[in-house]
Parts: C-alpha cells; structure tokens; sequence
C-alpha cells in the first residue's frame, strides 16, 4: 500500500506542475505460448535466444539478445541492458516480457537510448502480437535514480563478487552451469542459478515476475559485478511493500554470498 501510495503522489505532484507523469510499466504481457514456440518467434524477428532457464516453479525464463543490443550496451557498467528477459508462465498462463524501455531506463542510466528501446519493443510485439501492461510500473523521469527508499542503494551501488582475469571469471560463471554472454571487448554478463532456499523468495512476492531469476553478474576490467539485490528486488516489484520487503529481510545478503562463493 506505501509503495502505491507513492505511485499516486508522484503522478499527483506532477499534474499540479504542469508536467506529465509518464509511467513505464515494467512488464508487458502476452497471450501464452510454450518454450519453444517462444523461441522460435524471437528468432523469426532477429533474436538470438541465449538461454531458456526454469527459474521458478511457474515457469522458465527466456534470455535474448541481438547485435544491437549488445552493442548499445558494451559501455562501462551497462552490460546488463545486452540481454532481454521473457517469462513463460505456465501458472498463469501467459508470456510476461521484462520492458526493455523500463529497463533499458534503468540500467543505461545517463546513457539511455529510447529509440534503441523501443526498437526492441517493436520487434517483440511483432513476434507475440498485441501486449498489455503489467501492473507493476514506474515514473519514467523515476527509473534513472530509482531506490526503494531513503539508505537504499542504487543502481551504481553494487556488489563485487569476485575479482580476477576477465578468463577466469568466466570460467568459474561456466562452471556453476551458468549463462554467459559476450556484451563487447573484455565485457561479458553471466546468468546464474542461485540455491533453492535464496531463490525461494520468488514464491514469497510473486512468481508473476519470475523473470528476475537466474541472476545476472557482469564480468568486466577484473571483477564480477551484481546489482544489489535490494535494488534489483525493488526495480522488478516496483508495487512491493515495505511489509514484503521486510519478510524477505535475508535475501538480500544470502544473494551476495551465493554469489561470491560461485565467483570465490
């Protein structure tokens, strides 16, 4: 209720100035279709699927990519925004696609490109028809400097997890069965399971928004980086409550330490 609470007085404050505020949901979602339907349909508009995950119990997450893609995103700190997210729910029967205009706001920060966004929101919408918005959404002028709340961190603030050659880091990413991506140069992201008991708090706030697992680690100048798990919770259940937030209190921490033990 805090957080919609503050969805209101946000929009509130800006209709009173004049100035439009705009919300970005943070998913769009489609009618359902299976895995490899999914797959298939991406490919047919230039994606290349780079993995298919079961990440939680209602479904699998889809991760693509294209040229362009990653080349908006082979910048310093950026290469998260190089692959794209899809959820196969089976549970609720329908295709829930993380907005690459929500995240691509987030994780390029100053460097955001709309256009490139939109691009790839164009094209997914050509490959799974006409998509609505999700009820979790953000203020766009928000996204850039989003933190749940004041002494939280920020995009910027985030976790090393582990330190050493670019090779290195990718072989140990490889041998925890990991996802990984070549961004540009010396820059990768790699996608990784995390133990059952952390990633069980996907159940606690919803497994509609499933599509935040495997979690992603960036690989770059010596040192495996993540975003804080109380950022990345946050900006994916933009509607999650200080109450939920504070039942899932451990995750946060039990994240970083999975993290550092595949990257140790």
């Amino acid at each position: 209720m805090k957080k919609i609470l503050t969805l209101l007085a946000i929009t509130w404050a800006f209709a009173m100035s004049g100035f439009s505020a705009e919300m970005v949901a943070t998913y769009k979602l489609a009618g359902y279709v299976d895995v490899e339907t999914a797959k298939a349909k991406l490919s047919a508009e230039g994606f290349d699927v780079v993995g298919a995950i079961k990440a939680t119990d209602a479904g699998t997450t889809i991760l693509y990519t294209n040229a362009a893609m990653k080349a908006e995103a082979a910048k310093s700190l950026r290469g998260f925004n190089a692959v794209g997210r899809i959820l196969i729910d089976d549970a609720r029967k329908q295709v829930s696609i993380a907005n690459p205009v929500y995240f691509g706001a987030a994780f390029m920060q100053k460097e955001f490109n709309k256009s490139a966004s939109v691009t790839v929101l164009n094209s997914l919408k050509k490959a799974f028809g006409p998509l609505k918005d999700s009820e979790d959404a953000w203020e766009a002028k928000g996204l850039s400097g989003y933190h749940f709340m004041m002494g939280m961190p920020y995009y910027e603030d985030m976790d090393t997890v582990g330190s050493g050659s670019t090779a290195d880091l990718v072989a140990k990413a490889k041998a925890a069965k990991g996802t990984v991506v070549h961004v540009g140069g010396d820059r990768y992201v790699a996608f990784v399971e995390l133990d059952k008991r952390t990633s069980g708090f996907v159940k606690k706030i919803g497994t509609q928004n499933g599509e935040i697992l495997p979690y992603a680690v960036l690989i770059e100048g010596g040192q495996a980086k993540a975003l804080n798990a109380k950022y990345y919770i946050a900006i994916s259940y933009p509607l999650l409550t200080m109450t939920e937030f504070m039942g899932i209190a451990t995750v946060p921490d039990a994240v970083t330490k999975g993290l550092q033990k595949i990257f140790k």
